[in-house]
């Protein structure tokens, strides 16, 4: 019997360290993935093993009823990070889990149904954040899904201030979309957004599941474009690689939140691990790192494949390079031939979410690699 859900790759991962993997054979791969993310401090950065190993000594897990030392610690760092007021922390095991909770905050918080969510994005798959994912592939064959969802074009203003109205319980959106193909967007738009919520009694909740803890230049999109959301979630990367989520309220979302909970809140190991991972982010500046190296990636990559790509577009290091071709086959030779990991968003797109640890010398070589392939 094997796993039914991924298709493996003929990649056997054994280690990593730091913006490197190494494969059962001993071959060595710059990863420009991070798993989708999932390590913006590297693979087994000391720090956040060593808190994750002396938490698991002392105690595995209590669940969240029972005040835990790592668990508190990391209320208080993620309310001192996010946005000004946004404070009340909620703890989970995934992004998809924080958006379900998002949502649910969002209506009893204003007793109403409508979500407006918007075209290309994506929220999760479990059946909640599902319906406000975009592309059919992804919820086809599990509906009917939760109601009430409707959807508006990505970075229109018009069309978000024309949805949202006085039955609107919250916007759910990106402010910088991943899976729909790395798509930016100015920050008039999503003040906007702010705008069009507040004056309908809505809640605007930011997916910030992959744009959040330093990945686009700052600690949390938000704070690029100026803007407060009602409801901020973020996981991925939050745990170095370990199960975490969250959702960052303010004091009327979290005041009327109904009956919600999770087994594995916040559970003690990943306490711990979250909170060396926000304090290497912030004690080695990262977050200032990715927004120069990213620079340096989107500028190199226009200079040097031009013509051989269609665009090239993102915020900090979460990068999408658009190939004329297929996407998947360029990471095929990009793995096996250059042994570099890259990911796809869409059919098209080259995703790159590298380590926040990636240097100008690793963007270097991967954009060797990538003008190899593409031309």
């Amino acid at each position: 019997m094997s796993g039914f859900v991924f298709s493996e790759k003929p990649i056997e991962i054994t280690s990593g360290d730091d913006v490197y993997v190494t494969d059962a054979n001993g071959t060595e791969y710059l990863d420009f993935g991070a798993s989708y993310a999932c390590v913006p401090v590297g693979h087994c950065h000391p720090a956040v093993v060593d808190a994750a190993t002396t938490q698991l000594e002392d105690l595995m897990y209590v669940q969240a009823s029972y005040p835990n030392a790592a668990r508190t610690a990391l209320y208080e760092r993620l309310a001192d990070t996010g946005p000004v007021d946004v404070d009340n922390v909620w703890l989970c095991n995934s992004g998809t889990e924080a958006n379900e909770a998002a949502l649910k905050f969002a209506r009893a918080a204003t007793g109403r149904e409508k979500i407006v969510a918007t075209t290309q994005g994506f929220h999760g798959r479990t059946m909640g954040a599902l319906a406000t994912t975009w592309k059919d592939k992804y919820k086809k064959p599990y509906e009917p899904l939760a109601g009430g969802v409707e959807f508006v074009p990505y970075g229109d203003a018009e069309a978000m201030r024309e949805a949202v109205d006085e039955e609107t319980a919250a916007v759910i959106l990106e402010p910088l979309q991943g899976e729909g193909g790395i798509n930016p967007v100015p920050t008039e738009y999503l003040q906007a957004v702010r705008v069009a919520t507040a004056t309908s009694g809505a809640a605007m909740i930011l997916d910030e599941v992959q744009t959040g803890l330093g990945r686009t230049g700052s600690m949390w999109a938000a704070d690029q474009h100026d803007v407060v959301p009602d409801v901020l979630t973020t996981a991925k990367g939050l745990g170095s690689g370990l199960p975490i989520g969250a959702a960052l309220c303010r004091d009327w979302i979290a005041e009327a939140h109904g009956d919600h909970g999770s087994t594995f809140s916040g559970g003690p190991v990943v306490s711990a691990a979250a909170g060396a991972t926000i304090d290497v982010i912030e004690r080695e500046g990262l977050a200032a790192h990715a927004d120069e190296v990213g620079a340096y990636l989107r500028s190199e990559a226009e200079r040097r494949l031009g013509d051989d790509v269609r665009d090239v577009r993102g915020d900090g290091l979460m990068v999408g390079i658009e190939v004329r071709r297929g996407s998947n086959r360029l990471l095929r030779e990009l793995a096996l031939n250059h042994q570099i990991l890259a990911l796809p968003a869409g059919r098209t797109v080259l995703r790159l979410l590298p380590p926040l640890t990636v240097t100008r010398d690793h963007v270097d070589e991967l954009l060797d690699a990538v003008e190899e392939v593409v031309s």
